[in-house]
């Protein structure tokens, strides 16, 4: 569940509502826009997202905050059509001071190229924004292992820096134990591919989208409806990968976010020198 213990900013204009939660979040974080007036979008630093008409009434959108945002003062507009800025609300970005890993790779499995096609493939699925809502709140974690990797690690391959930082979660977890979903969504990728390995992509919808990595096989097909909860795959050590493991992320408005502010996992007990389980193509 998303942990937005900062009340948000309520402002009138002519009976109308526009609040913004929380007002200060950490890089990775994301910021919930909600309206009761007409407008169907809000912008901060440049980006756009779209905001959704919700069951319980007024519309609802999903704000990214990059891992790589520069913290400091932001302001959240409510935009009409024209993109002209309705209302605004101040937020403050912080600091998410996020660690660096070492990541120890072989010679082979750094020059491990993307498949044809893999990379838009995957661009293409995180920049989907589709209209109908699936997910609900609280998520699930997609297996029960112990966290390796956390979001925002700034990674380092053998000792040099790659200007990568990890999108998302890599959890323990025994070859073949079963992946399931985080939320209820459509999968729109199962696809094997030579970098992300065995892969399942869901589109929770509005916005919110999941991906899981490395898989050893799969438990459901391009286009199915799945339930939260639903086993969708197995867990393996395909593609860059060292180890069984599964790195799994959270998009949200084509973003990659930390699943944290959904899922909260414990991080797994050191051990003098187990390998490292960790994804490298996320």
């Amino acid at each position: 569940m998303l942990h937005f213990f900062l009340i948000g900013i309520a402002s009138a204009l002519s009976g109308q509502t526009f609040d913004v939660t929380p007002l200060t979040v950490n890089q990775g974080g994301v910021l919930r826009v909600r309206s009761s007036n007409s407008a169907e979008s809000a912008r901060m630093n440049g980006r756009v997202i779209r905001l959704f008409p919700q069951k319980e009434g007024g519309a609802l959108g999903l704000m990214p905050v990059p891992a790589a945002e520069k913290p400091g003062n932001y302001k959240v507009e409510l935009i009409d059509k024209n993109g002209n800025s309705l209302q605004s609300a101040a937020v403050t970005v912080q600091d998410a001071h996020f660690p660096t890993q070492n990541l120890i790779i072989s010679e082979e499995l750094s020059k491990l190229k993307p498949s044809p096609g893999e990379t838009e493939a995957v661009a293409a699925f995180k920049n989907t924004v589709s209209d109908m809502r699936y997910w609900n709140e609280p998520f699930a974690a997609p297996v029960s292992g112990c966290l390796t990797s956390p979001f925002g690690v700034k990674r380092l391959h053998n000792g040099k820096p790659t200007g990568d930082y990890h999108t998302g979660f890599d959890q323990r977890s025994p070859a073949n134990g079963p992946i399931r979903a985080v939320a209820a969504g459509v999968v729109k990728i199962v696809r094997e591919f030579n970098l992300h390995g065995g892969t399942i992509a869901i589109d929770h919808g509005q916005g919110v989208e999941s991906i899981y990595l490395h898989m050893s096989k799969f438990a459901t097909t391009e286009g199915a409806i799945v339930e939260k909860g639903d086993v969708i795959g197995y867990v393996g050590s395909t593609g860059r990968s060292t180890a069984p493991h599964l790195h799994w992320g959270v998009y949200v408005n084509g973003v990659a976010v930390n699943p944290a502010q959904w899922v909260q996992l414990h991080a797994c007990a050191a051990k003098r020198k187990a390998p490292r389980t960790a994804s490298k193509s996320e």
